[in-house]
């Protein structure tokens, strides 16, 4: 009886563990890709991260590139002008991971020019 609530435990704990690490990409994974991007970002900023109409910035340009990693994450946990607060949709861990992709494409798109 007892071994039996052990293996229940254990295959409990490993799906637990299998769903946490699926909800979180890894920070190398590019921002186009990331879950959380394409659900919450992409609507406003574009498939791509370049922008959209109706002065929605790219995630790409010079001037985002500009704006330091810790505005960056100021910004997509509290809001700013038409941006709205993540902070109690996304964990510290999703924004973190999206600070560094939108870091990382910005790095990508400058190599290109």
């Amino acid at each position: 009886m007892k071994i039996s609530q052990l293996i229940i435990a254990v295959c409990a704990l490993l799906f637990a563990l299998t769903a946490v690490s699926a909800q979180t990409p890894p920070s190398d994974a590019t921002l186009t890709a990331n879950p959380v991007f394409q659900k919450s970002c992409a609507k406003c900023h574009g498939k791509t991260a370049e922008g959209r109409h109706f002065g929605r910035p790219s995630l790409i340009s010079e001037k985002t590139a500009a704006t330091s990693a810790d505005n960056l994450r100021n910004i997509i946990a509290n809001g700013k002008g038409r941006m709205p607060k993540y902070a109690s949709k996304l964990t510290s861990e999703e924004i973190d991971t999206l600070v560094q992709q939108i870091k990382a494409q910005q790095i990508k798109a400058l190599n290109k020019k």
